[in-house]
C-alpha cells in the first residue's frame, strides 16, 4: 500500500467523523432567590428554547448577603425550573452548592420527552365535513345578508356618530 494513499484515507475518515459528531453547547441561565414571577417565566421559557435546540443548560442560583443562609430557597427555585421544563429536558446534574454563593443544576435535552410532548400537542387531525357548494343553491355564511325587521332600515354608516353627540331630554317626572 502506498503511504500517500494511506494518509489520504486517514484524512477522509477523520473528516467523516468530524462531520457526524455533534457539538454540544452549554448555555447558562442565572436566577436569584428573590426572583419575580414574570422574570422567572421569561427565563424559564428561554431555558426551554435552549433545550428544544438541543443545548445543555446550566442553571445557577446566585446568593447575596443573608440569602446564603437559606439554600433551601435556591433549591426550591431549581425544582420549579426542572418541573416547568420536564416535557423538554431532564436533570443531568442535580442541584448542589458550588462554593458558598452559587447553587448549580444542569439540564439536558430529553428526546423521548420532546417526542411525547409533540404527540400530545398535535393530535391526529380528523377530516372536516364538506362545506356546502355555493353553485348548487346553498348559501355560505359569508354570502348571507343580515336580516332586519320589515319596518326597520339597516343602520347607516354615519348614523351612530350623529346619535352619539345628542343628549336626550330628562323624563317629565324629574322636572321640578
Amino acid at each position: 500500500m502506498d503511504y500517500g494513499k494511506y494518509k489520504y484515507e486517514a484524512a477522509q475518515k477523520a473528516k467523516e467523523s468530524r462531520r457526524k459528531s455533534t457539538n454540544v453547547v452549554i448555555k447558562e441561565m442565572k436566577y436569584r432567590p428573590k426572583i419575580g414571577g414574570g422574570d422567572f417565566g421569561t427565563k424559564t421559557r428561554k431555558v426551554e428554547q435552549f433545550l428544544d435546540e438541543g443545548h445543555k443548560v446550566k442553571i445557577t442560583i446566585m446568593f447575596r448577603g443573608r440569602e446564603v443562609a437559606h439554600p433551601e430557597l435556591g433549591r426550591k427555585i431549581l425544582d420549579q425550573v426542572a418541573e416547568a421544563v420536564e416535557h423538554t429536558g431532564k436533570v443531568e446534574v442535580y442541584p448542589k452548592l458550588d462554593g458558598p454563593r452559587n447553587m448549580i443544576m444542569v439540564l439536558a435535552p430529553d428526546k423521548k420527552a420532546q417526542a411525547e410532548a409533540k404527540k400530545k400537542a398535535h393530535p391526529p387531525r380528523t377530516p372536516q365535513r364538506p362545506r356546502p357548494d355555493p353553485d348548487r343553491g346553498h348559501r355560505s355564511m359569508a354570502q348571507e345578508e343580515p336580516r332586519y325587521a320589515e319596518d326597520e332600515d339597516p343602520p347607516r354608516r354615519g348614523q351612530a356618530l350623529q346619535d352619539h353627540g345628542q343628549r336626550q331630554a330628562p323624563p317629565p317626572s324629574c322636572v321640578p
